[in-house]
């Protein structure tokens, strides 16, 4: 694929830079891919840039100032590298199901997910869940370590479900996940809230945040 096609303000020399993956993990980055250097609560993504292009990465997108071909390896500067992500793993993983409901709240995403996935496979709907459960269809059922999936794997499954043809897809919108962008990209047909309490202030900091 191009990086034309899923960034739209570089320099027009540069549309025509190749890449065949994404990865926000300089462990999983393998040739040609994008490397999307995340900062987090302890590290930036910007320490393992050199590891990403050792593994052959040859695009960087990163918060640093420096933009453009050097070495082969196209760097594109970004405010946002995260939120960025998601955006391009939307498009990157372009066939999903049509039927995305996205569950949040602090207390009882899982038991509402999974009594809406009940409903819909007692009345012989094709449907899928992912949350803390794991991700499950009405065929299988597997673990996942976050209740939000980061945006590859998210992605990435919901292309993998609707290969199933299944269409209704129950998703647990954690708030984390929900800070950090990792559902940005997705069209949601439906949205339910559960309740809000003083849960996960340590990460939010206040009920507005």
């Amino acid at each position: 694929m191009l990086v034309g096609k899923f960034f739209k303000n570089i320099n027009p020399k540069y549309k025509g830079h190749f890449f065949s993956g994404l990865s926000s993990n300089s462990l999983n980055v393998k040739r040609n891919y994008i490397f999307f250097a995340i900062k987090g609560t302890k590290i930036s993504g910007n320490q393992f840039i050199k590891d990403a292009i050792k593994k052959g990465a040859k695009t960087i997108i990163s918060n640093l100032n420096f933009q453009g071909l050097k070495n082969k390896v196209l760097y594109i500067k970004s405010n946002n590298p995260r939120k960025l992500l998601s955006q391009v793993a939307s498009i990157y993983f372009q066939n999903k199901p049509k039927n995305l409901i996205a569950v949040t709240g602090t207390n009882g995403k899982s038991s509402i997910a999974n009594f809406y996935f009940q409903i819909l496979n007692l009345n012989n709907k094709k449907v899928a869940s992912i949350g803390t459960l794991g991700v499950k269809t009405h065929l299988d059922k597997f673990e996942i370590k976050n209740t939000t999936l980061d945006p590859i794997s998210l992605n990435n499954y919901l292309a993998k479900i609707k290969k199933l043809n299944i269409d209704n897809v129950i998703l647990e919108a954690s708030s984390h996940g929900l800070k950090q962008y990792r559902l940005n990209g997705l069209n949601f047909r439906t949205g339910i809230f559960t309740n809000l309490s003083h849960d996960h202030l340590d990460y939010h900091k206040s009920f507005k945040d």
